[in-house]
C-alpha cells in the first residue's frame, strides 16, 4: 500500500506512513505525539502551511476566536465532527486573535470560518457555525 504524509500536529515533522496503519493508533516518530488525535486540536499558522502543503489526508481547518460567540458554541460540534471523521480527516482550530496573520494569510472576513484542504489546496470553504452531523456532511463533500 502507498506511504502516507502527515504533519504531526504538536511538533510539525512530517511523518510517512503506511496507509492501513491510519486507524491503528499511528504517532508521530519524532515526538511520539498520535497523528489523528480523533478529537479537534488547537494548532499555529506555521504548523497549518505546513500540514496544508504537505499532508495527503485532507485538513479541515475553524478558524475562530475566543471572543465570537457562534465560535465558542461550534466548539464541541467540530470536536465530535472529529472523532466522527476518525481517519478520513483530521480537523484543527487556529485561533485568529493568537496568529492574526492567517486571517490576512487566508482571507477570513468572518468567524467562524471552516476551510478544507487537500492536495496542497484549499478545495472549499464555509462560514457560520453548524452542528456536528452537518460539519460531518460537509467535510465528506468538500473533499
Amino acid at each position: 500500500m502507498p506511504a502516507i504524509k502527515l504533519t504531526c500536529l504538536d511538533c510539525g515533522q512530517v511523518n510517512r506512513l503506511p496507509s492501513e496503519k491510519l486507524g491503528r493508533g499511528a504517532k508521530c516518530g519524532t515526538c511520539g505525539e498520535a497523528l489523528l488525535p480523533g478529537k479537534a486540536v488547537e494548532i499555529d499558522l506555521k504548523t497549518l502551511q505546513k500540514a496544508a502543503r504537505n499532508d495527503d489526508l485532507p485538513l479541515v481547518v475553524d478558524f475562530w476566536a475566543p471572543w465570537c460567540g457562534p465560535c465558542r458554541m461550534m466548539a464541541p460540534e467540530f470536536s465530535k465532527a472529529a472523532g466522527a471523521l476518525g481517519s478520513e480527516a483530521r480537523l484543527v482550530k487556529l485561533n485568529t486573535e493568537q496568529h492574526q496573520a492567517a486571517g490576512a494569510a487566508y482571507g477570513i472576513r468572518g468567524i467562524p470560518t471552516v476551510a478544507a484542504f487537500s492536495g496542497g489546496r484549499e478545495r472549499a470553504r464555509q462560514s457560520g457555525a453548524m452542528p456536528s452531523d452537518a460539519i460531518v456532511n460537509w467535510v465528506r463533500s468538500a473533499t
